[in-house]
């Protein structure tokens, strides 16, 4: 009777140790198990904020000879941008996505009241109407010219929504006039770049356009300004 006992209290020893053990490493295990669910869940964190900053509503979208847009690409709140364009500019080509539209609006009035005349000349384009214009243009000019001035078709900013070529009265716009001279130091102040500037042709693939202007937003284009950058390599040092 006594072994018996005796048995059955070793049993209940054994019992008893083997659920406190049991606990032990459950508990030893749940630090590991929520640090490891924090870690998860700060990684996507991180990637949220990253793909977030990387599509701050498609202003730094790079646009190139090397990153194409698809043929269907089609800009976000496409509207007409309220200021005169030349006679031959297409009701297309006076459009733009909506918040560069404004903000083109508000630096044509700004110009005016300083005495600055621009006229839009080309604003968005479709892939269809890029494939024509460099089509013509290889045609009149030759490959290599069309190549220098004229992007080929899912590789123009203008599909993009986000840029505008301006010009002056006399449709003469070149570096020297007062009107590119104007927009090389203001186009900043409302979120726009010279997006093809001088001296950076080997970076941008594009002979110098001082008539064309790119819309990033007024941090970035402010930053893109005061360092003297291309888009290219403001996006690099990303």
């Amino acid at each position: 009777m006594k072994k018996l006992k005796l048995m059955l209290g070793i049993i209940v020893v054994v019992f008893i140790s083997m659920f406190i053990v049991k606990d032990k490493i459950l508990k030893d295990e749940e630090p590991t198990g929520a640090a490891q669910f924090a870690s998860s869940q700060d990684v996507k964190t991180d990637s949220q904020k990253k793909n977030h900053s990387n599509s701050i509503a498609d202003n730094i979208l790079l646009v190139n000879k090397t990153n194409e847009l698809s043929k269907d690409y089609m800009p976000k709140d496409i509207t007409k941008v309220n200021i005169e364009f030349v006679p031959e500019a297409t009701e297309e080509e006076k459009q733009m996505a909506g918040e560069p539209a404004k903000a083109v609006e508000d630096l044509v009035r700004q110009a005016n009241e300083e005495g600055i005349q621009f006229l839009g000349s080309s604003a968005y384009r479709s892939y269809e109407t890029q494939q024509d214009t460099y089509t013509r243009r290889v045609n009149s000019q030759g490959q290599e010219k069309a190549d220098a001035y004229v992007a080929k078709p899912g590789h123009s900013e203008h599909q993009s929504g986000l840029c505008i070529d301006l010009t002056n009265p006399e449709r003469w716009f070149v570096g020297s006039t007062k009107e590119a001279i104007w927009l090389a130091e203001n186009a900043h102040k409302f979120g726009f770049i010279i997006r093809y500037p001088k001296g950076k042709e080997d970076i941008t693939g594009t002979a110098y356009e001082p008539w064309h202007i790119r819309y990033v937003g007024k941090d970035v284009a402010e930053e893109i300004y005061s360092k003297g950058l291309t888009l290219e390599e403001y996006l690099q040092n990303k």
